[in-house]
């Protein structure tokens, strides 16, 4: 019995009136709950539907989420005008919140779908925009900061889980040689960067398409840190696969618009890229990790279907920076191909 969805409806119907009377709808119509979409967290969302209204339930069970960080980060985003969903009502207690439907497709699911090129573009200079305009609402002190701790704990995924847990390996000692090299070049890069709000999976899957500017998910883990962080996620994508051109190409348009606008990006595109690309490889080894822990820790195998992505995106950025040979190193005594 999934005594979740239980507790959920017999909490829905009160949200629900909360949410009506608030906003001015009238009477709550009768209407059904199905599976929205679920996430690699324990979270889960299901879509609730009338004749006339669209709304979203999120299931965060406390003893895993602490809903009490998207309440607060999305006051935030709205206060730096990016569209998010309004939170109509919530209960942080149970771990059950009431949100604005902001439609069913996602960015990824209308690329993979396809879409004409001239839209593709609309797309992403509106997901620049929104990124530019969150990056210049940032203020110190607000958001806990992204720091060597919890770039070092990131990083440890790698070794803890894909190394350990996937590839059933343990690193010799010239291994760890390397991986501590690798760590001090990604970190000194990381931690010497001008700091932002980052949302930290700003990425098609994350981000709704709409007329005008998308709407943005999934944005409880939200930080103060480096400031290539969301523009990587974006045209590094988890889920899908810009060539290097393309993603160049991209990132060079998403560092001319953020200087223009006034956030702290290198005065040179070369160091950007080049810092982009070193966070980047901190990004990709941690998410091999993250997906390997989805995998054997919490069932859910067909996250590392995407694992060869990583290692291409791991081995592209060898190849084009030489301080990276200790990764190359690596990932060759680990049997990773190009």
């Amino acid at each position: 019995m999934d005594t979740r969805r239980a507790q959920m409806q017999s909490w829905l119907p009160d949200a629900l009136a909360q949410a009506f009377a608030q906003q001015g709808w009238g009477a709550v119509a009768e209407g059904e709950l199905a599976p929205a979409s679920a996430d690699a967290s324990f979270r889960r969302y299901f879509r609730w539907q009338s004749a006339e209204r669209s709304l979203i339930v999120m299931d965060a069970p406390p003893e895993h989420e602490d809903s009490a960080p998207f309440v607060r980060i999305a006051c935030l985003l709205q206060d730096a005008d990016v569209r998010v969903p309004r939170i109509l009502a919530s209960d942080l207690q149970q771990g059950f919140l009431l949100l604005e439907d902001l439609g069913s497709r996602t960015y990824l699911q209308s690329i993979q779908a396809g879409v004409a090129p001239e839209e593709l573009e609309r797309m992403f200079e509106a997901a620049i925009a929104v990124l530019v305009r969150w990056q210049l609402a940032s203020r110190p002190d607000v958001l806990p900061p992204y720091d060597e701790t919890v770039l070092r704990r990131e990083l440890a995924l790698f070794p803890d889980w894909y190394v350990a847990r996937e590839l059933g390996r343990e690193f010799s000692a010239e291994q760890s040689q390397q991986w501590q090299q690798l760590q001090s070049l990604l970190l000194d890069s990381n931690l010497g960067e001008a700091q932002v709000y980052v949302h930290r999976d700003y990425m098609p899957r994350n981000l709704m398409t709409a007329e005008g500017e998308p709407g943005v998910l999934d944005f409880q883990d939200a930080l103060y840190g480096p400031v290539s962080y969301d523009a990587t996620s974006l045209f590094a994508d988890a889920f899908f696969s810009w060539t290097a051109s393309e993603r160049k190409a991209w990132l060079t348009r998403y560092w001319q618009q953020a200087a223009t606008a006034g956030v702290p990006v290198p005065s040179s595109l070369d160091e950007f890229l080049d810092h982009a690309r070193l966070m980047g490889v901190q990004r990709h080894l941690k998410v091999l990790g993250i997906f390997a822990r989805i995998c054997h820790r919490d069932g859910k195998p067909h996250y590392l279907e995407d694992a060869p992505r990583f290692i291409a995106y791991l081995r592209q950025a060898c190849a084009e920076d030489a301080r990276l040979q200790p990764l190359a190193q690596l990932l060759d005594s680990l049997g990773l191909p190009a």
